[in-house]
């Protein structure tokens, strides 16, 4: 016989896992199914945990969550070849009984969310590769065809969190293949350090953490980032780069994460520091345009596997737990109507998503991938010519400002003309608004 549930959840990433925690919670039977050995055996992230979405799906998380330390400090930085231009925010109110924003190590993370799940009553399966979904001669979806023997499990509702790569949806004709500039590739190190030297080095107390973006000459002119972190025990430090800047460059993923970490500004950050874990990850980057069907037949999609990324914020985790939560929510108000799982009443999820901080955050910087991915000045040009006005301007010698400031425009009319940069305004006032 042929076990049914309420709903099958795929994936146990901070999406899959807010659906699944959701549903158990309100006492639904929910399957959540993962490929990996543990809940987090196959997550490479070291990065943020936005708490404010996690305190809606979890009122008391910070009794147990293993998070690393709270943010008290942004800092965004614009590297040259031996320098850089930044700013920072550093607040007390952060230092709260009620934090913003964590450092963590997902696969702690994604553990301890593997308990509160079981807690609540979900049944989390692990080792288990969902190969298909399953259809009924209408094309309604009704469960899932897994690697195990007698793998064939039904339910009323699937939720896919599987990640960027979609797998599942792919598979099932529900979504195609993601074009290679809207996919980035991020590698990243985890860099054991003694605690003392990290809090001496950013200038924090015992749990206080800080977060370091980064931008410029370090993605040798491609269409990416850089990040630092402060974990605990150790600092998260990685970079990355479209997928279709990376197949027409000529300096591989490893290669700019060495450089990045032998830059004059960044060694002496990490000095000391002892390399446990290099891994990659793949993150969806093409924002608004690049949203798939979200919904049908008796299936919704969440997380990375919508391509719920905000990437001219750094935020993921958030749209992903959010984007869960929202998937279960709609899965909890049908079952409680007596409604079908069809496409016409899980459009209330997409309804849900629209009236959210999620799709109206990405709508609002719809041009913005275009625009950086057809505008490489913005990662090599401008680099170049911000950090060297400010070298100018901070060297004290003779000449006088006025002096200055006309080499300083001058440089940067040479470099792009006084057309385009008026025309690269534009760009970034259309991208932003």
């Amino acid at each position: 016989m042929v076990e049914k549930f309420d709903a099958i959840v795929i994936g146990a990433g901070p999406s899959g896992n807010a659906a699944t925690y959701t549903l158990a919670k309100q006492g639904l039977k929910v399957l959540q199914l993962e490929r990996g050995e543990y809940p987090g055996a196959k997550n490479v992230q070291g990065g943020i945990m936005y708490s404010h979405e996690l305190e809606k799906i979890i009122p008391d998380f910070r009794e147990d969550c293993p998070t690393e330390r709270h943010i008290i400090e942004q800092r965004v930085w614009l590297l040259g070849d031996d320098n850089y231009v930044g700013t920072n925010y550093r607040s007390e109110a952060f230092n709260t009984d009620k934090p913003n924003r964590y450092t963590i190590i997902r696969a702690n993370i994604d553990k301890w969310w593997g308990e509160r799940i079981r807690k609540v009553g979900g049944l989390q399966i692990c080792e288990t590769t969902v190969t298909e979904l399953i259809r009924d001669a209408s094309g309604k979806v009704t469960g899932v065809r897994t690697d195990r023997e007698g793998g064939e499990i039904h339910a009323d509702v699937v939720i896919m969190a599987d990640g960027v790569n979609a797998l599942l949806a792919k598979r099932a004709g529900l979504q195609t293949e993601a074009a290679p500039e809207n996919v980035a590739l991020a590698v990243k190190e985890i860099l054991f350090i003694d605690p003392e030297l990290i809090q001496q080095r950013f200038g924090i107390k015992e749990d206080e953490g800080v977060v370091i973006e980064i931008m410029g000459k370090v993605t040798k002119g491609m269409c990416g980032t850089a990040f630092l972190y402060t974990n605990k025990e150790s600092l998260t430090i990685g970079i990355g780069c479209l997928i279709s800047d990376f197949k027409n460059g000529d300096c591989p993923p490893y290669k700019m994460l060495e450089d990045l970490k032998k830059h004059p500004v960044i060694r002496p950050l990490i000095e000391g520091a002892e390399m446990k874990e290099y891994a990659a990850h793949m993150i969806p980057e093409g924002g608004y345009k690049a949203i798939p069907q979200l919904y049908g037949d008796g299936w919704m999609v969440v997380g990375d596997a919508a391509h719920f990324n905000n990437a001219a914020h750094r935020e993921g985790s958030n749209l992903a737990m959010a984007s869960g939560r929202m998937a279960a929510e709609t899965v909890l108000e049908l079952k409680a109507a007596g409604k079908p799982f069809s496409a016409g009443n899980l459009a209330a999820y997409k309804t849900k998503l629209d009236d959210s901080f999620i799709i109206k955050d990405l709508k609002k910087y719809r041009e913005l991938p275009g625009i950086m991915h057809g505008n490489k000045q913005f990662f090599g040009a401008y680099p170049d010519e911000i950090t060297a006005a400010a070298h100018n301007w901070f060297t004290v010698d003779s000449v006088d400002k006025k002096t200055k400031e006309k080499a300083i425009m001058k440089a940067f009319v040479k470099r792009r003309s006084v057309m385009g940069l008026v025309g690269d305004a534009i760009k970034l006032v259309r991208a932003v608004r």
